[in-house]
């Protein structure tokens, strides 16, 4: 993480690299962590509730904690992508995996992972 470098409290960066053939994450969603992304180099698909969009260099994109709109960026690509990611660090986080049996909690600033059922990960 970026930001680790310079100790802000408040929001983090991190600078991701996508190799080709790759994704960001699986598609997540937060209840309350606001997060933006901005593309350096390569050419994602940012894949959402909506469809997939294509991004570029220079091109970004943000989700609101809470609004229920699951991301990822995949790299469909032959070339690396490197993206910024900067999010807030809200604590009482959660993250929601649609698809998946998997969910998460920010829990004095580490995540810890559970099932749908809250038995651990």
């Amino acid at each position: 993480m970026m930001s680790a470098q310079t100790d802000p409290r408040h929001f983090g960066v991190n600078l991701v690299r996508i190799a080709p053939g790759s994704i960001s994450s699986i598609r997540h969603c937060h209840a309350v962590q606001d997060k933006f992304v901005y593309v350096l180099a390569g050419h994602p698909m940012l894949n959402t509730d909506d469809g997939p969009l294509p991004l570029a260099p220079g091109m970004c994109a943000g989700f609101r904690g809470g609004s229920g709109r699951a991301h990822n960026l995949a790299n469909e690509t032959g070339a690396d992508v490197w993206c910024l990611e900067i999010g807030d660090r809200s604590a009482g986080d959660r993250v929601n995996y649609p698809g998946e049996d998997l969910q998460g909690v920010l829990v004095d600033g580490a995540w810890r992972f559970a099932h749908r059922d809250g038995t651990p990960w």
